[in-house]
């Protein structure tokens, strides 16, 4: 028994099912996440490990490149490269797709665990973690207030952070700028000379001063007492007051030193709106939902601001979830309006209110019920999947229109309200089920890809699945029970609004019928047309995922090596400035000595970078792109000296750059030299901007090289030297001070004038183990040079690496220019080889896949068909529909100014399992009125007009329902306007063709077989 027997038989039965769907989904949507993205899981790994002090070239030799040699052998990797920067080694392990993270996670400890005795040992035990997208920050905050600096972080780090962290969902909050409270002792060189005190002897005092200790227990009477002994120190008085041994005796602290209570060295500034505060990042775990995180998070800020006692002002900078939100709600909207146009052109071709009732509630009982999927699945709501739901409303009435109309028909030719929602519902369910089929087997394959495209796209092509599927079942159930009961027609309404109809109806039986008659004329005009259209392919264009206007960018500031933090924070102030007096800013956050980079991970710290990240206006509230707005600020903020990158929030970005060529090589003199040619050869290209490479400008340092065999002699180690050297400049941390509940640092360092010069920091005295004082410069010699800041490394082999930015262009038309002059131009040396990565490497890659993708989708609708028909012949007739849709997407493409990308190339995708869908309706009509014993040109001139209504229905429901996303207003348009556009134009032209070619080869498949039967 069919699907529509049952449920026409029991009705009741069907009702109930489709109210127990609505309430279980009501339950159900409550939990399901929202968030911008599906969760991208990237397959890598990241090692870290600090050997502080330390070269980026003995960090490569003694750190990296160990590392790099012990993940080497673990099974799929696909990819290692490493940064060696002052002080730290990252090493990523990039796995292949499909590995198991977990496993491979645990391989690397593992490896890693097995060289680690080989490691220096000052070198921190290696961080092992997982590549993660979500330790990009979801929300930045600015903190000001009517109190000092030093006051608003300690409240903050009370107060707020640990509060904040506790919060389910948040990983870890940040904060930028602000003071920190010390107790500082500066140590007079001249007078330690003089006492032959050494800077040991003063921090190993302080830290045997400064202790509390257990003294076991005593019994009283009969109690048991614990013996404490305390010893830490009550005030700064005491600091001041502690005893130093020297040779003769003892001498006060204070009368070597200068003690004070003051405040940590300033590294990092933050402002926002040109007001000094304090930056506030907040980072989510890796399962938690976005929006959930940031809703709780404002929550407990609002509380927390009801329950303290002083004026401070919170002020979001950046909150991914506000766009979230309003991205979301535009997709939704434009799903809402796409559908309401379907109804209007359903009641235009019907002229019946109950027809048209019927339809509008099949509408969101397909989308409740799909939802409800969609929540099993453990999918989240986000712009694939509401885009594929919002895609999927204007394809989930074909079904149902194709069952009504043929119900309708039945109906005007005198059946009964129960026989018309029988025969209607039997006859076409073999054809829509195997149009439903041919749509949903073309995401099959992409389910199975992998990469970054993969990754994104699979909750769009399982919603638009979930969405279809339900749709079949709800137009061969609720459809045919809904007709039973409430589909009347009387004999003048069958007839209402039938005049116009029944003329177009005419009109295209005349013309299909010359176009019968003329068979070999029209083909070729259609192949001619196919072939016209192929050559517009070049002026299309090419890019990986189209950049989304977020309203949000980094203005990355890189001053020359060694320029102050006041320097630094002047110019920031002034591109600040610039920034702010823009119409279309709404907020900008200044870090002055930090630049932000696309993971945590990566920032750098240092005095001579400061980042800007501007916030826009919503963009119906500003009449310029954030990437007009970027391009204005390129030509605004230009400092001599300094390099300015201005970047935007993308999800290409985990890609990479949109342009990046590598080139591998060992000499770094002679990368550079190579990294500046490729460098001059872009900057003639048009559309280029921001063209930077990897080798930063080297910071001058003055390199104490110690010799061995004289620093044995007194028993001394580079190690001992080193960290000698790094307390009297930097300071060390001796001890603690605790006052009110609040631990405080006590840093030991040389007065700044004592260790001014070189000739100070040569007479630095050491502390051997004989007891004596040795002068550094009896250890070690003195010269200046330059240091790089990082070394890259890809495979082993080190590497530079030049990127840029694009502005009114695309990757298609400018990677070729690049290759071609690069070719031209610049001679490699043996050993050296250029590597083209970046979006352009990933967008390669995906369109490879995308192509076997579709081809693979083409012969599986094509299986799927002859499974239908049991035919060879009728599925290869419907097939030409798949090539001669192209006309339309290449037109389409063109014309809306959309490039092909990964998104427009899943819309051809999809075509190839819509555009059948009309010619299998009519070609199991021809079938079934072949049957009857009608001659092929009888019953091509019948069939055709015959089903001209339901496919134009299905047609123009289909195109009005993508018609918003296609147009593209509101955040977030710019993922599903290409994709809507591309099935638009495809369907267009599929539709005439599927009218006038389908029946001519048919007609001309007829008239071989009877040919070949005859001889």
């Amino acid at each position: 028994m069919k699907l529509s027997d049952i449920a026409l038989n029991r009705p009741v039965t069907t009702i109930i099912m489709v109210f127990l769907v609505v309430l279980l989904e009501f339950i159900a949507f409550n939990r399901i996440g929202i968030d911008l993205f599906p969760d991208i899981s990237l397959p890598a790994v990241v090692v870290i490990t600090n050997y502080e002090g330390v070269g980026p070239e003995e960090i490569e030799t003694m750190v990296t490149r160990p590392i790099e040699g012990a993940i080497a052998t673990i099974t799929n990797i696909n990819n290692i490269s490493s940064i060696s920067s002052t002080g730290s080694s990252i090493v990523i392990a990039e796995f292949n797709w499909g590995t198991d993270m977990d496993k491979a996670t645990m391989d690397m400890r593992e490896a890693v665990d097995l060289i680690e005795a080989y490691l220096p040992d000052e070198v921190s035990k290696p961080m092992i973690v997982k590549f993660d997208p979500s330790m990009l920050p979801i929300m930045q905050l600015g903190v000001a207030g009517k109190i000092d600096l030093a006051s608003l972080k300690t409240l903050l780090e009370k107060e707020f952070v640990p509060v904040l962290e506790r919060l389910d969902g948040v990983a870890q909050v940040s904060l930028v700028g602000g003071l920190e409270r010390e107790i500082l002792i500066t140590l007079n060189q001249t007078k330690m000379n003089n006492y032959h005190i050494s800077f040991s002897n003063v921090t190993t005092a302080l830290m045997m001063e400064n202790m509390n200790l257990s003294g076991g227990h005593i019994s009283r009477g009969d109690k048991d007492l614990l013996v404490r002994v305390t010893g830490k120190f009550d005030s700064v008085e005491e600091i001041k007051n502690i005893l130093i041994p020297t040779a003769t005796g003892y001498v006060l602290l204070e009368d070597i030193a200068e003690i004070e209570d003051t405040y940590k060295d300033i590294s990092n500034l933050s402002r926002l709106n040109g007001e000094t505060c304090i930056g506030v990042t907040i980072q989510k775990q890796t399962d938690a939902n976005t929006v959930d995180v940031s809703d709780r998070v404002n929550k407990e800020i609002e509380k927390i601001l009801g329950e303290i006692d002083v004026d401070i002002r919170v002020i979001p900078v950046m909150d991914q979830a506000s766009f979230i939100k309003t991205a979301i709600n535009s997709v939704g909207m434009n799903g809402i309006i796409g559908g309401l146009l379907a109804v209007l052109i359903l009641y235009l071709f019907l002229r019946n209110y109950r027809s048209t009732l019927i339809i509008a509630i099949s509408i969101p009982v397909s989308i409740i019920a799909t939802f409800m999927l969609i929540y099993f699945a453990d999918l989240t709501l986000n712009l694939m999947t509401l885009g594929g739901l919002a895609l999927g409303i204007g394809m989930l009435v074909d079904n149902s229109i194709v069952v009504l109309e043929n119900i309708y028909r039945y109906r005007t030719l005198g059946y009964n309200r129960y026989e018309a929602a029988l025969h209607g519902a039997q006859e076409i369910g073999t054809a829509i089920t195997a149009s439903t089929l041919t749509t949903i087997v073309v995401f099959l394959p992409i389910v199975f890809m992998g990469g970054i495209a993969a990754e994104i796209f699979k909750e769009l092509a399982l919603t638009v699945s979930f969405s279809l599927m339900v749709s079949l079942v709800v137009a061969l159930t609720l459809i045919p029970v809904m007709s039973a009961k409430m589909l009347k027609i009387s004999s003048d309404e069958g007839k209402k609004g039938k005049a116009l109809f029944e003329k177009i109806k005419e009109l295209y039986r005349k013309s299909l019928a010359w176009s019968l008659d003329h068979r070999a004329l029209v083909s070729i005009v259609f192949i001619a047309v196919l072939i016209f259209s192929l050559l517009f392919i070049p002026f299309i264009g090419a890019e990986f995922i189209p950049e989304m206007d977020q309203g949000q960018f980094t203005i990355n500031i890189e001053l020359p090596l060694g320029t102050s933090l006041e320097e630094t924070n002047r110019i920031t102030a002034a591109i600040e400035d610039i920034v702010l007096k823009l119409p279309e800013t709404a907020g900008v956050l200044a870090n002055v000595g930090s630049s932000s980079d696309l993971m945590a991970v990566m920032e750098t710290s240092s005095s001579d970078l400061s980042s800007l990240i501007v916030l826009l206006k919503p963009r119906s509230e500003r009449e310029r792109s954030t990437s007009e707005v970027m391009e204005d600020l390129r030509e605004k903020i230009r400092v001599p000296g300094a390099d300015i990158s201005i970047s935007a929030v993308n999800i290409a970005e985990i890609a990479g750059s949109p342009v990046s060529i590598k080139i591998n090589g060992n000499d770094l003199a002679l990368l550079e030299e190579l990294a500046l040619k490729v460098k001059d050869v872009m900057a003639g290209i048009e559309g280029i901007r921001e063209i930077e490479d990897s080798i930063s400008k080297g910071r001058p340092e003055l390199q104490i090289k110690i010799n061995r065999s004289l620093a044995a002699q007194f028993g001394l180690r580079p190690a001992q030297i080193g960290a000698v050297v790094k307390s009297a400049i930097s300071g060390d941390i001796a001890s603690r001070y605790e006052v009110a509940g609040e631990e405080i640092d006590i840093r030991v360092r040389l007065d700044k004038e004592d260790i001014s010069s070189i000739e100070q920091l040569k007479n630095l005295l050491l502390p051997s183990p004989t007891g004596a004082l040795v002068p550094l410069e009896r250890v070690a010699e003195f010269r200046l040079a330059t240091g790089a800041r990082q070394i890259l490394r890809e495979n082993q082999v080190r590497y530079v690496e030049i990127t840029a930015e694009l502005y009114n262009t695309n990757l298609a038309k400018v990677m070729p220019l690049i290759r071609e002059k690069i070719e031209e131009s610049i001679d490699l040396p043996v050993g050296y080889q250029l590597e083209y990565g970046g979006e352009y490497s990933e967008m390669m890659e995906a369109f490879s896949d995308l192509y076997y993708t579709a081809l693979l989708a083409i012969v599986l609708v094509y299986m799927v068909m002859v499974s239908q028909f049991e035919s060879l012949v009728h599925p290869f007739i419907i097939m030409f529909t798949v090539p001669m849709a192209a006309i339309g997407v290449i037109f389409a493409l063109l014309f809306s100014g959309h490039t092909l990308s990964v998104i427009s190339f899943i819309g051809i995708i999809m075509l190839a399992g819509i555009v059948v869908n009309n010619a299998i309706v009519m070609i199991d009509y021809i079938n079934t009125l072949r049957n009857k014993g009608k001659n092929v040109r009888e019953t091509l001139l019948e069939a055709g007009p015959v089903r001209l209504r339901p496919i134009l229905m299905t047609t123009l429901t289909t195109i009005l329902a993508l018609l918003p996303q296609a147009i593209g207003r509101g955040e977030g348009s710019e993922l599903s306007s290409p994709l809507a556009v591309v099935v638009m134009g495809g369907l267009i032209v599929s539709t005439f063709l599927t009218l006038y070619l389908i029946p001519i080869i048919y007609s001309f498949i007829a008239g071989i077989k009877k040919k070949a039967v005859h001889e």
